[in-house]
């Protein structure tokens, strides 16, 4: 129910590091899973505002600036108690104001949609999330020639450059802050990095991606590798509504439990059409 006492004042400034506990709780009061690890992960890369009463933090939304030309925005959240105050729309005010003239995406619920639309996103396609502990991966067999492996300590530039080229904009510091927590595997043809898939830490357990790969069967390998090793674990895929993996994934024993979709304001990016992400990294970071 909102509460539209006018007796409580709001006021907004920068997000701090000091906010994490406060967001975090604001999180958990919506039932979004996040970890406060998963929260200081997202703002160390970016920054971002809070709105707070009497009370405390009762808002929060986040920015980040991939280059000088691409941006996403998330963690828009509204206290329970505070939705209907327009509390989201001057958070994103401030957020789209300080990222510029640049192409912002985001992930919308459905709830989230109409305040969107009217700051000029526009539907651009949809993400599906999978989750799930009760899973039993295929082997994948690859085309002659290709193999898995582990990372080496000088694939990171390459991976880089992979993720960058498949999203049309740059990735370089969101994988190198990636490669500190995750660990990864490498799909290779001698000596030619082809694509790669990271696992992690994150929300009620772990998440596979970002993964990217020039098509659906490499992606299904990479994902499959990671889930042989943690069968029984609960593990989460964020995938593009177009990757054709979700019934896949949903016949290993992965469901779809929900859909949002993925928004942009601004001129999309001209990605390489011989690569693809077919896991993001969150809906918050793409």
């Amino acid at each position: 129910m909102s509460d539209l006492n006018p007796s409580r004042t709001l006021t907004y400034r920068p997000f701090t590091e000091t906010d994490l506990p406060a967001a975090h709780r604001l999180s958990e009061a919506v039932k979004w899973p996040h970890r406060i690890d998963d929260w200081r992960f997202a703002f160390q890369l970016g920054g971002g505002f809070v709105a707070e009463d009497e009370s405390g933090v009762v808002g929060t939304a986040l920015g980040w600036r991939f280059d000088d030309a691409h941006a996403s925005l998330g963690m828009v959240i509204v206290s329970p108690e505070r939705q209907g105050c327009g509390i989201g729309r001057e958070l994103m005010t401030r957020v789209v104001d300080s990222l510029g003239e640049r192409t912002v995406f985001l992930h919308a619920t459905p709830s989230g949609e109409p305040l969107y639309a009217k700051f000029g996103f526009a539907a651009i396609g949809t993400v599906d999330q999978h989750q799930g502990a009760a899973f039993q991966p295929p082997l994948i067999s690859l085309p002659p020639g290709e193999r898995l492996r582990p990372l080496g300590t000088n694939d990171g530039p390459r991976l880089a450059a992979l993720a960058s080229r498949a999203a049309g904009y740059e990735r370089g510091a969101v994988i190198d802050a990636l490669l500190d927590v995750a660990n990864g595997i490498a799909l290779d043809r001698d000596g030619e990095l082809l694509g790669f898939a990271l696992f992690r830490r994150f929300g009620r357990g772990h998440v596979i991606g970002p993964v990217v790969a020039p098509d659906a069967l490499r992606a299904q390998a990479l994902i499959s590798h990671w889930l042989a090793l943690h069968e029984g674990m609960f593990v989460r895929l964020d995938v593009p509504g177009d990757s054709g993996l979700s019934d896949w994934l949903q016949g290993l024993g992965l469901p779809r439990v929900d859909t949002v979709v993925a928004m942009a304001r601004g001129t999309p990016p001209a990605r390489d059409p011989a690569l693809r992400p077919f896991a993001i990294v969150n809906q918050a970071l793409g």
